[in-house]
């Protein structure tokens, strides 16, 4: 048991600012320390986020017309997948917010999946548009702050993330946030970490200056200096089940930037990965994320620079792909420590671990970790009981995410290279296992085709099996009319359903050709 008065962390960038943000909120009397290199450059990567994020931003009071006017962000409504189910088979989304399954009864998403169980013509995409009503904005790149309920449950506030740029997003934590709040900031190189029984005792910088602390948070990203190679935590691979470990990643400017600027990050599986599209405010954000054991990295860049020259893009224009744009080789760490809190050190963002940047996780681990990091601090002193329930609720999310995140590449259909026709060998569950074969995991709701709690749990669990065709219900288990409490006339019910659905569906078209486009919306509310 030990004192958290103090708190030093070691590493800037998103994780490192979101971690003194977080705490000097929370603990507005502890003494909290951030120590980066000034030798270092930031990544710049992570500018995609998920819903989630609102939460944390809300915690913290932070100014959102501050926020997103410094870091050049937009807004995102969705995730759009395209060719991830087969070469050219189009794309599919997965929207944030709560679904309005109001319109089906008690059989809430069951009652589509019926629906494309009887009539297997019926498009994946059909699945969002009939829950969601800002597909409608989506599709449309139109924003609506739904003040008179034209959307009926689509809340802007809990329904969006934000796609900023990651760079100045540190720097508005620092200047804005942190350093008003009492953060000190020294700027210098570690020069090594002195260890006793306890932990870190104590670490040297560069000038000589030694710097002590109750607690150290360690945000030095892949090399994770602290909790990785001074305390020697091992690391598990996820590389089993996600197959990726590098990737190129460059700025692009617009050329259309109202038809560029798009409510949503569009990933777009290639031969041997997958392609980025983030559109911020002044630019495109992009990279291609891909496995160096099936391509090496200057074939990979020229599979890249293909893509970014082909019309697979919104807007089409060979001549923005210049030699003077600045491509970034990028080696990823895939999978987690053991444990995230060891003795008196937390690792937090890649230090921690990394599941790859699909579904924008990257800064939902840090904005969660923290999160579960605040709940354990609560007292004034931390016992081996607060680290070892750290470690286990920070261990199953890692863990729940990066099956789901794995089930993208093994429900899909693509086998045009040996880098699809081994995902489709690759297991992401161990039947033998009791926690695999649990209803509450993601594989038990897709493998076991078990949907008695499909409208329960998060939703993407069938927006990404319905959009790679991968149907929950099957023709056989519809005829049980009794199970599913159907009409003995099904055919007829589901007339009506389908209605229903369809008048809601030009609702919301009708509404969102009357909102203002995303570009209008953000320059007159943040950019004016």
């Amino acid at each position: 048991m030990y004192n958290t008065d103090k708190i030093v962390i070691v590493g800037g960038g998103s994780a490192g600012w979101m971690s003194a943000a977080t705490l000097i909120n929370f603990f507005p009397d502890k003494d909290i320390t951030l120590v980066e290199s000034p030798n270092v450059p930031l990544l710049g990567v992570g500018e995609s986020t998920l819903g989630f994020i609102k939460y944390w931003v809300t915690a913290l009071g932070i100014d959102e017309k501050d926020f997103i006017s410094y870091t050049d962000a937009s807004i995102k409504l969705s995730i759009k997948f395209t060719d991830f189910r087969d070469v050219d088979s189009g794309s599919f989304h997965y929207p944030f917010g709560t679904p309005y399954l109001e319109s089906s009864g008690s059989l809430g998403f069951k009652a589509w999946m019926i629906k494309k169980a009887l009539m297997p013509e019926t498009p994946v995409e059909d699945f969002c548009n009939t829950f969601w009503p800002a597909m409608s904005l989506i599709e449309n790149n139109r924003i609506s702050e739904n003040k008179n309920k034209e959307f009926d449950d689509f809340e802007l506030r809990t329904s969006s993330a934000y796609h900023f740029d990651a760079v100045k997003f540190a720097k508005w934590l620092c200047d804005r946030y942190c350093k008003p709040r009492g953060v000190k900031h020294i700027q210098a190189h570690v020069k090594k970490f002195i260890t006793d029984e306890n932990g870190i005792k104590e670490i040297v910088l560069d000038d000589g200056t030694i710097i002590t602390s109750d607690l150290y948070i360690d945000c030095t990203g892949w090399k994770s200096l602290l909790l990785g190679e001074t305390l020697n935590e091992p690391f598990k691979s996820y590389s089993d089940i996600l197959p990726n470990n590098k990737a190129w990643a460059t700025q692009i400017p617009y050329v259309d930037k109202e038809k560029e600027l798009e409510p949503y990050t569009n990933c777009t599986a290639l031969g041997n990965g997958w392609v980025w599209n983030i559109p911020l405010w002044s630019r495109i954000g992009t990279g291609y994320v891909y496995s160096d054991k099936y391509i090496d990295k200057e074939d990979a860049l020229k599979e890249f620079k293909r893509y970014l020259k082909s019309n697979k893009m919104t807007v089409q224009n060979e001549e923005r792909i210049t030699d003077d744009l600045n491509f970034k080789d990028i080696t990823m760490r895939i999978g987690i420590h053991e444990r995230t809190w060891v003795k008196n050190v937390v690792a937090i963002g890649l230090s921690a671990g990394f599941i790859e940047p699909l579904e924008s996780n990257g800064l939902f681990t840090v904005h969660e970790f923290l999160l579960h990091l605040v709940n354990s601090l609560q007292r004034k002193k931390v016992s081996r009981w607060d680290i070892d329930s750290y470690n286990v609720c920070v261990n199953e999310k890692f863990d729940g995410f990066a099956k789901f995140v794995s089930l993208h590449y093994a429900l899909s259909e693509r086998s045009d290279t040996e880098y699809w026709r081994d995902n489709l060998k690759r297991s992401i569950f161990d039947p033998r296992n009791v926690r695999d074969r649990g209803e509450d995991t993601y594989t038990s709701l897709i493998l076991k085709k078990h949907i008695s709690k499909t409208h329960e749990v998060n939703s993407g669990v069938p927006c990404i099996s319905n959009g790679l065709g991968y149907n929950l219900i099957s023709p056989e288990t519809v005829m049980n009319y009794e199970y599913y409490n159907f009409m003995r006339d099904t055919s007829n019910s589901l007339e009506k359903q389908i209605e229903v659905w369809d008048n809601l569906k030009k609702k919301w078209y009708d509404n969102a050709m009357k909102s203002p486009k995303l570009i209008d919306y953000l320059q007159e509310k943040y950019y004016s």
